[in-house]
């Protein structure tokens, strides 16, 4: 069986797709996707889509639940390389892919998970000064 490798990278996880998707796959990588995220605590997912140019409803929606999922499990979820093509295609279909972040590559990709996870992190400082200040 066809498996789509899912590196690690410190806090995130890429996955590249370089293959067309079938459903099968698609369900396997979405599965196997989730189950990294959880194992490793990862702070963020990165989904480069550069080799695919097609993409239909049942992608999209596999792309929206991975996003919703990992939101769940706390990690950030980013597409790069989207060709125009496919997202054209995604918006006819009227999938918008709510919660999926999306950059033009992978550098900016990664940029933009590093700073969602530093805004996290002072949000998360703020809120602990909060419970300090709290009289007991």
């Amino acid at each position: 069986m066809d498996k789509i490798p899912i590196l690690r990278m410190g806090a995130f996880l890429l996955v590249t797709i370089q293959v067309d998707l079938y459903d099968r796959l698609a369900l396997n990588l979405e599965s196997d996707l989730v189950q990294m995220v959880s194992k490793t605590d990862a702070k963020g997912v990165l989904i480069d889509i550069s080799a695919v140019s097609i993409v239909d409803s049942f992608m999209g929606r596999i792309i929206g639940n991975i996003a919703n999922m990992s939101r769940i499990l706390d990690a950030e979820t980013v597409v790069v390389g989207m060709q125009p093509a496919v997202a054209i295609t995604l918006v006819e279909l009227g999938l918008p892919l709510k919660g999926v972040h999306t950059a033009l590559d992978v550098e900016k990709g990664m940029n933009l998970l590093r700073s969602k996870m530093q805004v996290l992190e002072e949000e998360e400082e703020d809120l602990n000064d909060e419970d300090d200040n709290i009289p007991v």
